[in-house]
């Protein structure tokens, strides 16, 4: 009996099946997979998230596996190279905004220690689980994407609009968006978000004093 998935899935594509089997929705702690979202998110717009997973092998290579530590210290000269690379989507825009994201992450690692613990503030730590019967009742954004793209804004980065914003929580793991009757919804409830959930107190006072320092 084939299992039942979510309406995106397209049967007759094996890197979107993996990705929905194996990917999407998993809870995410890690700054180089969420940067790797990222970029990638960043680099769809426009186009279909099958067209981006199917680079995404050329965009490891091209984007340092990811790192955004090596990936922040790209030079024109470095984008004018990717700008030729056939491996990823060519656009400008897209390219230099993955450089800038780079180090905007950089800056909030050093104000919350982890982008990872700077994300997960806006779902207040655990994922949100949804319970949508039918793809019409997906939204595309959220109270809390509008927040966390407003917020990441204002730190500088760019492709971060609302929409992409909900996305990437999607694909994180943030937000529990397959259907109910999709085969992977009960899987991914029940996976603990962050067996060491950091003290989001803590963090908004890291964040008030950091602020401060700044004035």
């Amino acid at each position: 009996m084939d299992k039942k998935r979510c309406g995106w899935v397209g049967a007759d594509s094996p890197v979107m099946l993996e990705y929905h089997d194996r990917e999407w929705g998993v809870p995410i702690h890690d700054d180089v997979k969420h940067f790797e979202f990222l970029v990638l998110e960043g680099a769809q717009a426009g186009l279909s998230w099958s067209v981006v997973l199917n680079k995404r092998e050329g965009y490891r290579r091209a984007f340092s596996e990811f790192d955004p530590n090596k990936v922040a210290r790209y030079t024109e000269k470095r984008v004018q190279k990717l700008l030729l690379d056939t491996g990823i989507i060519r656009n400008r825009q897209k390219i230099e905004a993955a450089v800038r994201n780079a180090r905007a992450l950089l800056a909030i690692q050093e104000e919350f220690g982890s982008f990872d613990a700077y994300s997960w503030r806006f779902v207040g730590g655990q994922p949100k689980v949804n319970r949508w019967k039918i793809m019409k009742q997906v939204p595309a954004t959220s109270a809390e994407s509008d927040s966390f793209s407003k917020d990441l804004k204002q730190r500088g980065f760019s492709f971060v609009g609302p929409t992409v914003i909900y996305a990437h929580m999607q694909a994180v793991g943030m937000v529990n968006d397959h259907l109910v009757d999709c085969f992977r919804y009960r899987e991914v409830a029940k996976l603990v978000s962050n067996p060491s959930k950091p003290d989001m107190r803590k963090l908004e006072m890291r964040s008030e004093r950091a602020s401060r320092a700044q004035e």
